[in-house]
């Protein structure tokens, strides 16, 4: 006898995990990436879901109520609305379509000093929020495996950045 599967939604015996997260110390002071998450513009160099495209220059977070523009490869327009913010620790958002409001779902990176030198970066993407079932499917292909590829791509970018040229070399 086969079984038609359980949809997670609509049958409350089926749980399903909606927050997902990635960690990982990276080599560089904890200011150092925050500005590269703070910075939307940045934001594509690292994005390990590889759906930003681009995000115009001069849109450097600085407090909750702030929202950024956000071009996806798919050409579609995102603003994404700061929740949570504390400069150099924590940055949240919640995105959503361009003049429409935002999904439910965040968007989450908290910084850890570990010394001067190292940071424990952890990244979370927290549906549980999520009220627009048209991004379930989107939001169910959001792994671990995808946050893990921002940090990865994250702490190249960050540790190139802190080593910076040698001592009497100009950059």
């Amino acid at each position: 006898m086969t079984q038609t599967p359980r949809d997670p939604h609509s049958d409350p015996s089926v749980r399903e995990e909606r927050v997902v997260q990635a960690e990982r110390e990276i080599g560089a002071p904890a200011e150092l990436i925050f500005e590269l998450i703070a910075d939307p513009s940045r934001q594509p160099e690292w994005d390990g879901n590889e759906n930003l495209a681009e995000a115009s220059s001069g849109q450097r977070v600085r407090g909750v109520g702030e929202v950024f523009g956000m071009t996806l490869t798919n050409g579609q327009e995102r603003e994404n609305r700061i929740v949570d913010f504390e400069e150099g620790r924590v940055i949240a958002w919640k995105p959503a379509p361009a003049g429409e409001e935002p999904r439910g779902h965040i968007w989450r990176y908290d910084l850890t000093p570990v010394d001067a030198d190292t940071t424990l970066v952890r990244h979370t993407y927290d549906w549980s929020g999520l009220w627009d079932e048209t991004r379930y499917e989107r939001a169910r292909a959001t792994r671990e495996e995808n946050l893990r590829a921002s940090l990865d791509r994250l702490a190249e970018l960050a540790e190139a950045e802190s080593s910076g040229p040698p001592p009497g070399l100009s950059a």
